[in-house]
């Protein structure tokens, strides 16, 4: 297993020809996970959505997060889930979901927010932004030392987020990211292809 693992997180807009995008990334590389973020949709249009999405996944032996919603997750029999620090408790959602979900939790710059998401039961943890994002607004900027503190201390696996590009990866991966969460540079061109293999080949090189 390589030290570090892409993690792609899904745009807004996942329907029309997503799904063919996702199976071109995914067929890319060595995908460790991947997270359905959408916003602002009741949960019978998202799981109508993620359904497709999930089945690529799936075949592909990659693991399908959902982004924010225990009820989704549970709702469509997801791997787990990825909580902010408003949607709800760790403790909760492994009663809802199971032992074997994957929950991970966003811990912005917080030290102290991480090791609380640890203590509860979290199976990762994730840091930023590291670099500027036109993916969600950035409340929160992160130096890429949280990771190596975070690594020196910790055996529970670390998420790096936040503008990662082929071009910025190395630094967190060297800092000691065990995941890299990617999307707008994934989806933002035209060519998820080519910028899949660019990470992997930045991982390579750290």
């Amino acid at each position: 297993m390589p030290d570090c693992q892409l993690y792609l997180i899904s745009p807004l807009d996942v329907g029309g020809t997503f799904p063919v995008r996702l199976a071109r990334a995914l067929d890319a590389g060595p995908v460790a996970a991947f997270q359905f973020r959408v916003k602002g949709m009741d949960e019978h249009a998202a799981a109508a959505l993620a359904e497709p999405l999930q089945r690529i996944c799936a075949t592909r032996d990659v693991a399908f997060i959902v982004n924010d919603s225990v009820s989704l997750a549970k709702r469509i029999g997801a791997d787990g889930v990825h909580l902010g620090q408003s949607d709800g408790a760790v403790t909760e959602a492994r009663e809802r979901l199971g032992r074997e979900a994957q929950i991970g939790v966003t811990c912005h710059a917080s030290r102290h927010l991480a090791m609380d998401a640890g203590d509860a039961g979290a199976d990762y943890v994730a840091f930023g932004a590291f670099f500027p994002t036109t993916t969600k607004q950035v409340e929160h900027h992160v130096e890429p030392e949280i990771l190596t503190w975070w690594q020196g201390l910790f055996e529970l696996p670390c998420v790096a987020i936040g503008g990662i590009t082929p071009e910025n990866a190395p630094a967190l991966v060297r800092a000691g990211a065990d995941f890299l969460a990617v999307s707008g540079a994934v989806w933002g061109g035209d060519d998820e292809v080519a910028v899949v293999k660019a990470l992997h080949a930045a991982i390579g090189a750290s």
